[in-house]
């Protein structure tokens, strides 16, 4: 999932491990990696220079319609964890973002995930994002990119 070999633009987001996502062992519970995404896209979102609030304001929304996450190592207690995102693949309809979870620091690469997402709109019906949204969000993406729904 290398991004920089396809000048696919990235962006990082920090977060440390909380107690409260952890089990008895000290090791997060697998779900919270899918709330570690969210936060990963909502600030690449916003290093664009808009956000999700914008969006729906505008009555944008993107709803999630599949998610995949392959775990290599466990993260645990305190650690510091980076969440790199990016754009993997893009249509008028559909985004799909990618997802690096490292540990800071040690660089071990603990999960490669990606995340689909389809616009709806405020009836919560499948729409095309605005053309200036998209020239936005898209820069830096492998744009031309189809994906199956």
């Amino acid at each position: 999932m290398d991004a920089s070999a396809n000048n696919v633009r990235k962006h990082e987001s920090k977060v440390r491990v909380r107690y409260a996502e952890t089990d008895q062992m000290g090791v997060v519970y697998h779900a919270n990696y899918l709330v570690w995404m969210e936060i990963g896209r909502v600030e690449y979102v916003r290093s664009l220079g808009f956000d999700y609030k914008d969006l729906e304001a505008e009555g944008f929304y993107l709803s999630v319609v599949g998610v995949n996450c392959r775990y290599l190592y466990p993260a645990r207690y305190d650690q510091e964890i980076a969440i790199a995102t990016r754009l993997i693949n893009t249509n008028p309809r559909v985004v799909e973002f990618g997802y690096e979870i490292r540990v800071l620091g040690a660089e071990r690469l603990l999960a490669e995930a990606s995340s689909k997402h389809m616009w709806l709109s405020r009836e919560w019906k499948p729409t095309r994002l605005p053309a200036q949204y998209q020239d936005v969000l898209y820069a830096g993406s492998n744009q031309n990119a189809s994906i199956p729904i």
